[in-house]
């Protein structure tokens, strides 16, 4: 008898130990991952995009990218810390043009609009360029002058203007790159059409500064608006994951849902500028295991939506994979 008693309790305490695991799997404070390894992986995307140029200090270079944009720098407009240059400079680059590349680097396409709050840009292109030599980081003394192929991202618009990448709440000196940032407009620089030799058209724009630079234009549409709200699986927060809107036939746009809400644990467009009867896909992306966790699930925005991204939606894929299946979005 004592045998049975003794068989009892210790099935008793073995159903409560798998009880007590299994509540801490579905513990809405879990972390899955860091924001440490989140970070490491958008950095891999950042380093993987950047291409290398050498640029002689005496002289005018004009620097062609993979994708044909063309930057033409003067080499004495360089110094270090006022002082003139001599021998070689290392350039730096990396091109963003679609939402699949800029998901992985974490360079969505929001704007500042006067009143401070956010809205959807639509972009000619995004540019980070930076100079150094011997690893020391150089000055710019006089605009750098860009020319790309509006060919990248469609016909001409004549609507598109110059925007500087700014960093939020991040200490983005360079030679670092910014992880989070905004665009805001470069006041008193425009961008220009121009022709080329073979028919081709550029948007032509110079600018003074090192860093990121974006050719955009504010997205317009004309339907009422609204603000959306994301519900995202347990684990996840804006320290290890981001959530980004993809517009439907607005392949060089991203938009992003940059407010986090903690006690709700939601991720929030609280400035309502989503159109209402938008075709959209929502983007959620993390980390795991050195591979991109993420789910993309197509929306119509209705008003006050809330969209839930639950653990069925999840995958994995590595950046190249999760790149093009954005790319390949409608």
């Amino acid at each position: 008898m004592k045998n049975v008693k003794l068989t009892m309790s210790l099935l008793v305490i073995a159903i409560l130990f798998l009880v007590s695991c299994s509540k801490d799997e579905n513990n809405p404070t879990k972390v899955r991952t860091t924001s440490t390894e989140f970070k490491a992986l958008k950095t891999a995307s950042i380093e993987s995009k950047m291409q290398d140029f050498q640029l002689d200090a005496n002289q005018t270079q004009v620097l062609t990218t993979e994708r044909g944009v063309q930057f033409v720098i003067n080499g004495n407009c360089l110094s270090n810390n006022g002082n003139p240059i001599t021998g070689t400079i290392d350039i730096k680059v990396i091109e963003l043009f679609k939402s699949g590349g800029m998901v992985i680097t974490n360079k969505p396409t929001m704007g500042r609009m006067e009143n401070g709050d956010k809205a959807l840009l639509i972009s000619g292109g995004e540019f980070f360029i930076n100079a150094t030599q011997g690893g020391v980081q150089l000055q710019l003394d006089c605009p750098i002058q860009v020319l790309v192929p509006t060919s990248l991202t469609g016909q001409v618009d004549n609507e598109m203007i110059l925007w500087k990448g700014i960093g939020i709440d991040e200490d983005c000196d360079l030679p670092i790159i910014c992880d989070n940032i905004v665009w805001e407009e470069i006041e008193n620089e425009e961008v220009e059409i121009a022709n080329g030799d073979n028919g081709e058209t550029f948007y032509v724009a110079d600018f003074g500064e090192f860093g990121w630079t974006n050719v955009d234009r504010f997205f317009q549409d004309s339907r009422p608006k609204t603000t959306l709200l994301v519900d995202v699986p347990n684990g996840f927060n804006n320290t290890n994951s981001s959530v980004y809107i993809y517009y439907n036939g607005e392949p060089n746009a991203l938009g992003e849902l940059d407010t986090y809400i903690e006690e709700q644990g939601l991720f929030s467009e609280h400035y309502g500028q989503i159109p209402i009867g938008l075709e959209c896909h929502i983007v959620f992306v993390s980390e795991d295991k050195g591979n991109w966790l993420f789910a993309i699930k197509p929306v119509t925005i209705a008003s006050g939506d809330i969209i839930t991204i639950s653990d069925v939606d999840l995958n994995t894929a590595t950046a190249n994979e999760l790149e093009a299946l954005i790319n390949d979005l409608p």
